[in-house]
């Protein structure tokens, strides 16, 4: 086993990992930029190296900072975390290339995965089912293209190849708008992505998001841990999730669950992954997955008792996984609620000094947040502060946690989406379960009437 990680990430992924190296015996080395310099987990790590001024570019995406500071303090494995450079084939490479432990899939795990045509038609090959659409990469040639649609049929969602997190998608209802979508999609590809690649799916009208977690090992062993609904969105940026889905029935989960590890044990993949898809009409379709511990793992870890960091640990030690598809035993039912630092309702960022901060607590309540009383909120990241994990036997029991939960919360100083996810527990659609992908949306636009 690793005697020193460094976790090369911030904010609450941060502290849930250092969490997981100190609960193992293993000393965690943080890496911090100026803005981050009063975090909770800088204050509590074994060492701390600062590598670089508040700006992304300069920190937390700079490969030479993290890997000289794996080296200054003799680390033997780096945790990406999420975000930031956890998908980034060639910074896996790198850490792997300078001596260190990926904690992470192999660098061609990611490249297949992250580039979504390679990832599709990987899929495809393991017998995973897809959204219909282009085969691999959309041709120049315009007949072609049109040609292509037609046979999906409208409307179609034309997607960069190298896109991600809810960017580099458009949808497209009519022919006449389509190779101008086309071209603007590969123009915004090339800038965001480095990538000008773009490929063609029917746009699926009302789905809900629904995910598989798995693990896997470098011996060839695979499980899924049962599914997550993340369908409660705004702007393809999820706000709740839980597990189970409600009303998918369990065969239909087990059934595209034992895909998925099949699919791992196929391409060769290590560590946590997700599976992401759409799900209507009683079908799955797989859209893309995620190469990294995912911010929603809580309500996995929660029905299964299961902690997905420490697994990814060992299995990046080289153990084998330490239990079997069969030994795992999903009970009961959980709910996440992202706190993000921003205006409930226009949904501004609002960083600053934090001069109240409460959390709930209670039978089957867990937060996992790195602020404090006076801590600053920096304005150079993302706005997610925390998030409040509930467990119940039941969903109607998890519903009663959370709202009883989010009643205990008192932040001040900031503005937060407190005042939201108490409206959206007690919304009679969310209450009865099974809203898509638009639900939010839609209810946002009522809000504003």
């Amino acid at each position: 086993m690793f005697k020193k990680i460094l976790i090369a990430n911030r904010g609450e992924i941060a502290l849930r990992v250092q969490r997981a190296c100190r609960e193992m015996g293993i000393k965690s080395v943080v890496v911090y930029s100026e803005a981050d310099r009063e975090a909770k987990y800088v204050k509590l790590a074994d060492e701390a190296v600062c590598i670089g001024p508040a700006a992304s570019a300069q920190s937390y995406l700079s490969m030479p900072a993290i890997i000289s500071a794996a080296e200054v303090t003799d680390a033997e494995a780096i945790h990406p975390g999420y975000g930031f450079l956890s998908e980034n084939a060639d910074f896996a490479e790198r850490v792997e290339q300078s001596g260190f432990t990926f904690i992470g899939p192999t660098p061609e795990s990611i490249r297949i995965m992250g580039d979504k045509v390679a990832a599709k038609q990987a899929m495809i090959k393991a017998g995973v089912p897809c959204v219909p659409g282009s085969e691999g990469e959309l041709p120049e040639d315009p007949t072609e293209v049109k040609r292509i649609a037609k046979m999906i049929g409208y409307p179609v969602i034309i997607k960069a190849a190298g896109g991600g997190g809810g960017r580099g998608m458009r949808v497209v209802h009519t022919e006449a708008a389509l190779l101008h979508a086309v071209q603007t999609t590969k123009s915004e590809a090339g800038a965001a992505f480095n990538n000008p690649a773009v490929y063609m799916e029917k746009f699926l009208q009302n789905p809900r998001h629904i995910e598989i977690q798995v693990l896997a090992d470098q011996h060839r062993n695979a499980v899924y841990l049962g599914e997550r609904d993340c369908s409660m969105q705004r702007r393809h940026q999820k706000v709740i999730e839980e597990a189970p889905a409600p009303g998918i029935a369990r065969r239909l989960i087990d059934k595209i669950g034992e895909r998925c590890a099949a699919a791992c044990k196929k391409i060769g993949y290590r560590g946590a992954g997700t599976f992401e898809f759409l799900y209507e009409n009683g079908e799955f379709y797989f859209i893309e997955m995620n190469t990294r511990v995912q911010v929603e793992h809580p309500v996995t870890e929660a029905i299964s008792g299961i902690d997905i960091v420490r697994t990814q640990i060992l299995v990046a030690a080289g153990e084998k996984l330490p239990f079997t598809q069969r030994q795992i035993d999903l009970r009961g039912h959980a709910i996440e609620c992202r706190i993000n630092a921003e205006d409930p309702y226009k949904f501004t960022p609002s960083p600053g000094r934090v001069t109240t901060w409460h959390m709930p607590g209670g039978p089957g309540v867990r937060v996992d947040s790195h602020v404090y009383a006076n801590y600053l909120v920096p304005p150079n990241y993302d706005s997610m502060i925390g998030k409040i994990i509930v467990h119940g036997d039941t969903r109607e029991q998890a519903l009663a946690r959370m709202r009883t939960a989010l009643s205990e919360v008192a932040i001040e100083g900031i503005k937060t989406n407190i005042p939201l996810h108490r409206d959206l527990m007690v919304d009679a659609s969310f209450e009865a379960g099974g809203t898509n992908i638009h639900y939010l949306e839609h209810w946002l636009e009522q809000r504003k009437r």
